[in-house]
């Protein structure tokens, strides 16, 4: 914890990125770290976690890291926790929340309110095209679930 704590306020110190920070271990070995990389990459995905997630499953080749503890220097946006099921992850430790993040500007907080309250405009518009990838990729022996 100590760690991503220390990568983010040396990512703000450095002046190239957001106070955020991620470590991801497994059973004990330090797997990955990353910070907040969003202004620098240009890339809105560019979170701590997402940045070492994207490490940590290149390290083990593979996207199973449902052996693994992540520790966050803040609560996961929706974004990065959706990614971190995805991958798995079961235990997450953080130390700010989302709501700390909006109080110095960031929209974290925002955004869980946006998807509980289903803000945004999702409209739903079937194509056939779409209907025939699911069956072919339902009918499909040769293919890794995830």
């Amino acid at each position: 914890m100590l760690r991503a704590c220390d990568i983010a306020y040396e990512n703000v110190e450095s002046g190239r990125g957001g106070p955020f920070g991620c470590v991801i271990v497994r059973r004990g070995e330090h797997l990955a770290e990353a910070v907040n990389r969003v202004i620098e990459a240009c890339d809105p995905t560019a979170h701590a976690e997402i940045q070492a997630l994207r490490e940590a499953c290149k390290r083990v080749g593979g996207i199973d890291l449902s052996d693994c503890v992540v520790y966050s220097s803040c609560e996961p946006c929706s974004m990065c926790f959706s990614a971190l099921r995805w991958a798995g992850v079961k235990t997450i430790f953080y130390d700010k929340t989302r709501q700390d993040a909006a109080s110095i500007g960031f929209r974290d907080d925002d955004i869980y309110d946006q998807i509980i309250e289903r803000k945004q405009d999702l409209t739903r518009v079937p194509m056939k095209l779409s209907r025939d990838a699911f069956s072919l990729w339902s009918s499909t022996t040769q293919k890794t679930e995830y």
